[in-house]
């Protein structure tokens, strides 16, 4: 990182040179993705200061809706450490995460998220996630994917039998 980009890290954000280095490395991640098939985001996740894992969106060429870069990277993450739970980590996005990123990111438990581009960045270039924001508050009579609600009782017996399960993982 040159001097100049340094001093002005320091001066104007509680950023470090560490996160920049790691927010450059997703930025990075994101323009390579492009010429690789793949959508402009990059995300790498770090603990203690060691890269655990990157991921990149390979939505088109994965035919995966859920393989964003955040959700990849979790994947990876999860993998090399063998669970599910990324507790202490901070994830640098090129750009804000979408819900489902940002939800995957809460059940993994990360600590901190950093991101470079923002939603609205992403909406200008069709990247447009405000209509799962809108439908999110509506009622669910009125959401665009009908939601019906039946067979509880019968659903209720797996949560039953969860509940009463003596070596269960909670999560």
């Amino acid at each position: 990182m040159n001097k100049l980009r340094k001093k002005y890290l320091e001066e104007t954000t509680s950023f470090s040179s560490e996160d920049a280095k790691f927010m450059e490395m997703a930025i990075r991640l994101s323009e390579e993705n492009i010429d690789n098939g793949g959508g402009p985001f990059g995300a790498v996740i770090v603990r203690d200061g060691e890269i655990i894992a990157t991921g990149t969106n390979r939505v088109v060429p994965n035919s995966d809706p859920t393989a964003h870069a955040e959700v990849m990277a979790i994947r990876n993450a999860c993998a090399k450490l063998g669970t599910f739970q990324l507790t202490g980590s901070t994830v640098y996005s090129s750009c804000e995460p979408c819900p489902m990123c940002l939800s995957a990111l809460y059940w993994a438990g990360v600590s901190r998220i950093c991101y470079g581009n923002t939603k609205d960045d992403a909406k200008a270039i069709d990247f447009d996630d405000s209509f799962i924001y809108d439908q999110l508050e509506l009622s669910y009579d009125e959401r665009s994917i009908r939601c019906e609600h039946f067979m509880r009782s019968d659903a209720l017996r797996a949560f039953r039998k969860w509940a009463e399960k003596d070596d269960k993982v909670a999560y």
